[in-house]
């Protein structure tokens, strides 16, 4: 998985997480588009248990990918129901009431 962390400027910390094999690549299905291959989800390797800790700590997480969309669902900080997909391929994103 590559994660990257977002501070936003009120202090707010948004976690992104996309499976590794997806990331650099671009889906579009209709009007709607996952664009991977911009800076926002550029960031580093990292296991699923740094993941998991960075995904239940943050104010917000955006995940993409079945390994990620797994991983929010396993820690609880996204609902199966909100899952959304673009060519397949799974995404997510919510607000962490920590």
């Amino acid at each position: 998985m590559i994660i990257k962390t977002h501070t936003h400027s009120d202090g707010r910390i948004l976690v992104s997480v996309v499976d590794s094999d997806i990331i650099g690549k671009k889906f579009e299905e209709g009007q709607a588009q996952l664009d991977l291959t911009v800076d926002f989800y550029k960031g580093k390797k990292c296991t699923a248990d740094e993941a998991g800790d960075l995904v239940r700590n943050a104010d917000m997480v955006n995940l993409v990918g079945e390994h990620a969309v797994a991983l929010g669902v396993q820690e609880q900080v996204i609902d199966p129901q909100n899952v959304k997909r673009i060519k397949g391929i799974p995404f997510a994103s919510g607000v962490n009431a920590h």
